[in-house]
């Protein structure tokens, strides 16, 4: 019996130590766990940094990309048009007001009668009938309108005319400060434009913004 006494006492000491083992490989897989946890952290902070340093350059390229397409770089860096140019858009000016000062004679002539200076169809006993007197009217109107446009565009010759002896023909109005580079000759207007409305004063692009 005193054998079976001392024998219980060394049992309950083992497992003591083995739950203390227990215990503590529980508490090191747990530290090792934490750290897992935090290396993954780390990693994911460190992917998401590099990530998002990698996409500003990328915004970088296509805020130039865009750039380079709203604005075109002209090839041409003249700012002005030469003497020889200018000459050249004069012969054209002056030839358009040629054919737009015959053109206001012609319709002056329907409206007015050159030696008396009347109205033409002012004289009622010429009209004999009343839809005769309409038409003559709605003629007399339309010929003033002509002639109202003509001499509106003779002023804009003129303005062109002036343009040419200040030098500054040609140039766009709207890059004549701060050219927009929208397109390959500015802030002069394309030579083609020019020749065929020499009275212009905007590029097609400066033009299509304003509408």
């Amino acid at each position: 019996m005193k054998a079976k006494k001392k024998l219980k006492p060394k049992a309950k000491k083992k497992t003591g130590k083995i739950k203390k083992t227990k215990e503590l490989t529980q508490k090191k897989k747990s530290l090792k766990n934490v750290k897992k946890i935090r290396q993954i952290k780390l990693s994911k902070s460190k992917k998401s940094i590099k990530k998002k340093s990698s996409q500003k350059p990328k915004a970088k390229r296509i805020a130039k990309k865009i750039s380079k397409t709203a604005k075109v770089k002209p090839k041409n860096r003249k700012t002005r048009y030469t003497a020889k140019e200018l000459e050249h858009f004069r012969k054209i000016l002056l030839e358009e007001r040629e054919k737009i000062l015959e053109n206001a004679k012609a319709n002056m002539r329907s409206l007015v009668d050159i030696e008396s200076g009347e109205y033409v169809g002012d004289n009622s006993t010429y009209a004999s009938h009343m839809a005769e007197q309409g038409t003559d009217e709605m003629e007399r109107e339309k010929n003033y309108l002509f002639v109202q446009r003509d001499e509106k565009y003779l002023g804009y010759i003129q303005e062109a005319l002036t343009r040419i002896d200040q030098g500054i023909y040609g140039v766009c109005i709207d890059c004549l400060e701060e050219p927009k580079n929208l397109c390959d000759t500015c802030p002069l207007i394309p030579k083609e434009r020019l020749e065929l409305v020499p009275i212009t004063q905007h590029c097609i692009e400066c033009k299509k913004l304003r509408g």
